[in-house]
């Protein structure tokens, strides 16, 4: 359980679509006690909700829309002001170029899509300490 203890104080944030499969997720960690400092819908209003925090996530959980042809313009953009937030992919597409793309921008894990929240937990603890 010490685990545990240590993901109760990892704040995090979630920019993705609406997805009512997430929204589950999201409230079965809210559940087991993990503090979501917010939620937005796109990179661009997690930018500016990012700007107005006092404290800024350890980690962030980012649902990849790659029919956006900006979207990984706006992930450099997110990973150059942020430097220090953890970035945990989420997305339905399972490809090595992606993934090799992510790498290179910073991601630290990528979840799939049908992951539930034990997976979504084991994520978060490897990449704040793993």
């Amino acid at each position: 359980m010490e685990t545990d203890t240590k993901l109760n104080k990892i704040p995090l944030a979630f920019i993705n679509d609406k997805s009512p499969v997430l929204d589950v997720i999201c409230n079965d960690l809210i559940a087991s006690e993990l503090e979501i400092l917010f939620r937005s819908e796109s990179i661009e209003n997690g930018l500016s909700q990012l700007s107005t925090l006092n404290e800024l996530p350890k980690v962030c959980i980012i649902d990849l829309d790659f029919y956006d042809k900006n979207v990984l313009a706006q992930l450099q953009e997110l990973r150059a002001q942020y430097p220090t937030i953890k970035l945990i992919a989420h997305s339905d597409i399972d490809d090595e170029k992606i993934g090799k793309a992510l790498l290179d921008i910073g991601f630290s894990s990528c979840l799939l899509v049908g992951s539930d929240v034990n997976d979504f937990r084991r994520a978060i603890d490897k990449t704040v300490n793993g």
